[in-house]
């Protein structure tokens, strides 16, 4: 009887230790962390865009800017010279004239960054399994939000501020599919050490800033970027048409602290 008794509680003992822990399924593991979009060559630029750069003087701008395949006269100030506002190269495909007399002309490496910026463009958009869909019916003014993926099938509107709460490493992709529209003094806030170099903003429609918005993320825009007066952006402005600028700060997220 003793000798039965040992074997049950033998038996018992190895049933709970090869058990699943609370919380945990058998057999499956954690969910994998969400990687960021690869930007390859295109992460070299603050501003890209394939039909042009328009400024309103005067804008202050941290990284490279460059347009392809358009001419290098499409990189423009309005009442001012672009070239004392970019610190950093402007690239152009071609030397013309009317282009800023400090362009560097690299067409190939224009022609990669453009093809890249596509890529990350098909990347963000193609990712699967969002957190949450639909969140806020779009508009998500006053939340906080998680690292994760999180998509919309219209547009998107932050009237006054949203939080991204994480830690340094951590990653956001917002898919869009409709607009992107930030209003008048509204503010992307970063918690926790969340870094703008990590936030993904994939927009099939207009993205826009707008006036004296602090914005911070990559914005990878199937269209239009449109930048409205004293607009800050600490991120990248990739556009698949063009950027506009006015009066604006755009800031190269690889060069700010988080």
């Amino acid at each position: 009887m003793k000798n039965t008794n040992s074997l049950v509680l033998m038996t018992a003992l190895l049933a709970l230790l090869s058990s699943p822990s609370p919380g945990m399924a058998a057999g499956k593991p954690a969910p994998a962390k969400l990687a960021a979009v690869n930007l390859r060559s295109a992460g070299s630029f603050v501003i890209l865009s394939k039909s042009g750069i328009t400024d309103v003087s005067a804008s202050a701008i941290v990284g490279n800017i460059g347009t392809s395949p358009i001419t290098g006269a499409s990189i423009q100030a309005t009442d001012g010279n672009i070239c004392d506002e970019v610190v950093g190269t402007i690239y152009t495909v071609d030397a013309t004239p009317t282009g800023p007399a400090c362009e560097v002309v690299n067409p190939t490496l224009l022609s990669a960054a453009v093809l890249d910026m596509g890529t990350a463009y098909a990347d963000a958009a193609g990712r699967k399994n969002p957190n949450a869909t639909e969140l806020g019916a779009g508009n998500i003014n006053g939340m906080t939000i998680k690292p994760g993926l999180y998509k919309w099938s219209t547009s998107v509107l932050i009237p006054i501020v949203v939080t991204l709460s994480g830690g340094p490493n951590d990653v956001w992709i917002f898919q869009i599919a409709g607009d992107l529209t930030v209003g008048n003094g509204a503010q992307v806030i970063l918690k926790g050490g969340a870094q703008a170099k990590n936030v993904f903003w994939q927009v099939a429609g207009q993205t826009t800033l707008g006036t004296t918005a602090n914005f911070k993320g990559i914005i990878l825009d199937q269209t239009l970027i449109a930048m409205n007066t004293g607009a800050v952006l600490t991120g990248r402005a990739l556009a698949q048409t063009a950027v506009t600028l006015q009066m604006n700060a755009v800031i190269d997220p690889s060069v700010t602290k988080p």
